[in-house]
């Protein structure tokens, strides 16, 4: 077993016992139900800002400040957040302000790790969005300090926080499918993924997604989600990975992949194969769990139940009227009708909440971590062209 390893095994299973058993229970916090939490948001950029105005939106919860290294994107996070938010140009100095209890960190990949820290180290609450770390160390950095305090660590897989997306979790794990034998995700788009350049100095800074020192590419930036959720249903790890990708279609300079394709190995024999394309949008995005009892369909924001065998479509009565159809949507079956939130805004309200109540999130840094290595299985099985294991909770 290599010293890293360890490291991370032994983090990962510390980080478990305490935020199971609510260790820091008693540690100061917000305990006014009504308090209003103050957050400052780091990386004022596409995601950032289009947070911000949810956040507007939510009870208690206020935008106090924005950080971004570029002006033109700290002066659209500003104008968005309103009511006398501060503007920095340096997270480090935002971290200074005592007014801000909380920060959202929607920066690259490749520095949420060292930001996350800073803030720990700073006693700020954090939300950091996904793919949490970037590489083994990164994780590892951010598991071991995040060991040491009572703050809230939220990890931007917000559908975790969705009220559908729970409520077919609770579905699958009652039996609704029946043994799970496979997960078929996919998150195609037609689109080089570019953002435009003002100037040819920015490139790599605005299109950071491209370049491998940043980025780890359409797996950390689109499949994660999915990722996170086939660990969530399974409430576990893949053995191994295997994969491919290539630059095939958008010949551009890029180092990141323009078309992935994933087959994890999870316990039990369950594979989960994950696909993006950027040549084509056929079906978009879609989540598949199948099972020797039925299949269920999910996209972002609705969900289908298609039953295995002959399946009678009417019954004898249904709410007091007899014979009335089962509801059915060609190609897709049964659909499962849940009221919820939009699943970005719904996962801000809970990171409040878990702030006022001292409650750890669903999507903590323990569930946040075993994502970010998984994804880091599959940056590595498709750049090194070789099956990637993972024993226990550590990568060999």
């Amino acid at each position: 077993m290599k010293r890293r390893d360890f490291v991370i095994k032994s983090s990962l299973a510390s980080m478990a016992v305490a935020t199971s058993t609510g260790a820091f229970g008693n540690i100061n916090y917000l305990q006014n139900s009504r308090a209003e939490v103050k957050i400052g948001v780091i990386g004022t950029g596409a995601r950032g800002s289009g947070l911000i105005p949810f956040i507007n939106e939510i009870e208690n919860l206020q935008v106090v400040a924005c950080c971004d290294i570029l002006p033109f994107r700290l002066k659209e996070g500003l104008k968005r957040a309103g009511r006398g938010a501060v503007g920095y140009s340096s997270y480090q100095k935002l971290l200074d302000n005592k007014d801000v209890d909380a920060v959202l960190i929607a920066t690259p990949f490749s520095t949420h790790s060292a930001i996350a820290v800073d803030a720990i180290a700073a006693g700020k609450h954090v939300y950091c969005e996904k793919t949490m770390a970037k590489d083994y160390k990164g994780i590892e950095n951010l598991l071991n300090k995040k060991k040491s305090s009572d703050k809230i660590f939220q990890t931007g897989h917000q559908y975790h926080s969705s009220r559908l997306y729970t409520h077919v979790v609770d579905l699958i794990k009652d039996g609704k499918v029946g043994d799970i034998t496979a997960f078929e995700c996919q998150w195609n788009r037609n689109g080089n993924w570019r953002r435009p350049v003002p100037d040819p100095e920015l490139e790599r800074i605005i299109n950071w997604r491209m370049y491998r020192e940043y980025s780890g590419g359409l797996v950390a930036e689109l499949c994660s989600h999915q990722i996170d959720f086939v660990n969530w249903v399974l409430n576990a790890t893949p053995k191994s990975v295997i994969g491919v990708g290539g630059i095939d279609y958008w010949e551009d300079g890029r180092e990141t992949f323009d078309n992935i394709h994933l087959i994890y190995t999870y316990p039990k024999g369950v594979k989960a194969t994950f696909t993006c394309l950027t040549s084509n949008s056929m079906d978009d995005y879609k989540i598949k769990v199948i099972g020797d009892k039925g299949t269920i369909i999910l996209d972002y924001a609705e969900a289908w139940f298609y039953p295995e065998g002959h399946y009678e479509k009417k019954r004898q009565e249904i709410d007091g009227v007899s014979g009335a159809t089962i509801p059915w949507e060609m190609g897709k079956g049964i659909p499962i009708k849940v009221a919820h939130a939009n699943p970005s805004k719904q996962a801000l309200m809970d990171f409040r909440d878990s702030i006022i109540n001292n409650k750890q999130p669903a999507s903590g840094i323990v569930t946040g971590a075993k994502t970010a290595i998984t994804v880091q299985m599959g940056i590595d099985t498709m750049i090194e062209d070789r099956n990637v294991e993972w024993n226990g909770d550590i990568l060999l």
